[in-house]
This record gives structure tokens, sequence and C-alpha cells, in this order.
């Protein structure tokens, strides 16, 4: 079948509406597993006071506001989702860090409802992947960029290198709830090639653009927090899972807690790999 890139977006906006109040639920966790992904990215851009940043696809907008604190009292962080819900979240978390120079957006990262170089610098993590179409979305982040600014960004590595996501992908396509991904479609994995990560900052208008690896570390304390939060973070998983019989949820349920004993310590608790891209490019 082939890629309908306008289906696609209405699904994936649906998708984040749905999931919103799952990963609220989640946000300390995620804020942790995440932590050395946004330092990386704040280093890249290094936000001066004075600056106006923007985040895309911010979800909850920890990054973005982690920049807030770097760019006060003058200058300021709009952060940016498709998803109403999504920002929903990421108000109450402003309002509960007393953050009071972030602007909240509704925007489409492939074509952003900003006037050209209009921004210092760009963040986006875990965003450009997911788009229907990557490329259109880096040269419209390279157009609202000043001439100097800066963008950074994060891509998850291959998903064989990240077992958390990796295992219930495999559980459910062995039972045939779920299908492999389409090569060349979005998904969380999608750009997990640092040459095509490269590629795409070169032929959007980038300069200068590097392209690392961060090993990361998903640590539950426990296989019920794991599956509690990969139900409440994946919007696919959630729905194949939930759809079944009891006792078919009984079946996946003990046979991830197996596929995941050899990250589970005595004391039930897991430390679960993962790796993803990072990258940076000036405009």
């Amino acid at each position: 079948m082939s890629f309908d890139p306008n289906a696609h977006r209405n699904t994936s906006l649906q998708s984040w509406e749905e999931a919103a109040s799952g990963w609220t639920r989640q946000q300390e966790a995620m804020r942790e597993f995440g932590a050395p992904v946004s330092h990386w990215m704040l280093d890249a851009i290094e936000p001066q006071p004075g600056e106006r940043v923007l985040e895309l696809a911010a979800g909850l907008g920890e990054t973005g506001m982690l920049a807030g604190e770097l760019v006060a009292p003058h200058g300021g962080v709009i952060v940016s989702d498709q998803a109403e819900t999504m920002l929903g979240g990421a108000r109450a978390r402003a309002l509960e860090l007393g953050l009071s120079n972030i602007e909240f957006q509704v925007l489409n990262a492939e074509w952003i409802d900003l006037p050209v170089a209009s921004i210092d610098a760009v963040l986006c993590r875990w965003g450009y992947m997911l788009m229907a179409d990557p490329l259109a979305a880096l040269r419209e982040t390279r157009r609202v960029l000043r001439p100097g600014g800066r963008v950074a960004l994060a891509v998850w590595d291959s998903v064989e290198r990240n077992p958390w996501a990796f295992f219930p992908a495999r559980e459910l396509s062995e039972r045939g709830l779920g299908a492999a991904p389409v090569p060349g479609t979005p998904g969380p994995f999608a750009l997990g090639n640092p040459e095509r990560v490269g590629e795409l900052l070169e032929q959007a208008g980038f300069a200068d653009a590097r392209v690392e690896a961060i090993d990361l570390h998903r640590r539950q304390r426990s296989f019920e927090e794991l599956w509690d939060s990969t139900l409440d973070l994946s919007r696919v998983f959630h729905d194949a899972v939930l759809g079944c019989p009891e006792p078919e949820i009984a079946e996946i349920h003990a046979a991830l807690a197996e596929r995941f004993a050899p990250y589970t310590a005595g004391d039930g608790s897991l430390d679960i790999p993962g790796r993803t891209l990072v990258a940076s490019a000036g405009a």
C-alpha cells in the first residue's frame, strides 16, 4: 500500500491527543529518562539571555522549559505541539515551575506559522522521525531561524538498540497484533541512521551538522511499573493489548516479563538500555 501523508497526519494528531493523559502520568519518569538528551541539546544551541527559542513537537515541553530558564529574564520560549491536550499538560508543568516566559502554540512542524528569521534556536526532541515529511519540517525549521541560528534535535537509534520498545513490538508482531513498519514511513525509529540524519540536515540547508549517539537507561521499580508505563506511552501497544481477551492479555504480560528478565535485578527493579541519536547544525 502507498503511504498517504495526510491520513498519517490525521491519525497522528488523534493519537497524540488521546495519549496526552498517559504522558502526563508518566512525565516524571520520562523527564529522568530524557534528561541527558535535553541537556545535550541545550549545550548544542547555547541559549543566551534575551534569545527566543522554539520547541517543536514539544509534548509536555520539558526541554523548552529548561531553555526558558537560560534565556530569562528578557528572552522567551515558544513551546509548541500539534496536540492541544499535550500543551495542556505543558501549561500545568510551567505553572508548577513558576515560569513566566513560556508561550504555548499549537503548531505543525511541517508548516510553522511563524515569520521568516524570527527565532534564535530550535529544539525538537524525538519529533522529526514521526512526521509525514521530516525534510519539509527541517526546511521550515531553517526558514524561521535567524542567520546564525541553531537547531538541536534527537531521534531514536534503531529499534534493536532500544529493547524497551523492541520487546513489546516483537511480542505484538509474533501474535499477529502488529506489523513491522514499512521502510521509509514515519515512526519512532524511522530516522535511526546517523548518515540519514546528516543528509536531511544538509538537504534542508543547514551547515556544520554534527550527529552523535547517547546511551540511555530506562529504570523502572518493577515490571508492573514498566507494563503500566508502556500502556500509557504507546497508543499502539495500548490499543492492541487492551483489545485482546483477558486471557491473552495475561499471556502477553507474562511473555514480556520473561523477555525483560535479563534486565531485571533481584529486587525486581529494571535497568533497560536505550540509545538515541542527537544532532545539531547552524542556519
